[in-house]
């Protein structure tokens, strides 16, 4: 019976390569020139410094430019709230989502049962949902689904078998 697995993965080199683009960005930029705006990207979480909320955003948005050029969905990246530091200076913390949360399973499989595609299954795997159906055409219809639902996280659709 032909199958596919749904997952929700982020390409951390392209991450640390949008990460070290936009660094080189700030360190030339004008308007960031002396301000100690900084990004650093540790593990899955990208920290954010600047000395005042608006360049904050202008960060964030260098960032995101450099994100989207790299293909990395901007829905991977969940933001934390702003936090005050030194000297008036603020910090943020940028957080990056790989694999799919049980909501979200829950969430997927309970869309792909309304479809009431006749043989169509799911199952959750740890982080990746899998669906079984006896005919390709209803798994393209469920991918279909799923690429036109939002769910707030990226998903890949692969391992696909035959």
């Amino acid at each position: 019976m032909p199958s596919f697995d749904v997952t929700s993965e982020v390409d951390l080199q392209e991450v640390r390569n949008a990460v070290d683009q936009a660094s080189r960005e700030v360190a030339t930029r004008f308007d960031f020139k002396n301000t100690g705006a900084s990004l650093e990207l540790k593990g899955h979480e990208i920290s954010l410094h600047a000395p005042t909320e608006d360049r904050l955003r202008a960060l964030v948005q260098v960032l995101e430019e450099k994100l989207v050029r790299r293909q990395v969905s901007l829905k991977a990246v969940q933001y934390g709230k702003i936090e005050e530091g030194s000297r008036g200076a603020v910090r943020q913390t940028a957080t990056l989502n790989a694999g799919i949360s049980s909501d979200h399973a829950k969430r997927i499989n309970k869309l792909i049962k309304d479809l009431g595609l006749k043989g169509v299954s799911s199952q959750t795997q740890s982080e990746q949902v899998r669906v079984i159906g006896k005919k390709r055409d209803d798994l393209q219809d469920v991918i279909a689904a799923l690429k036109e639902a939002d769910f707030d996280i990226p998903l890949q659709f692969g391992n696909y078998r035959d």
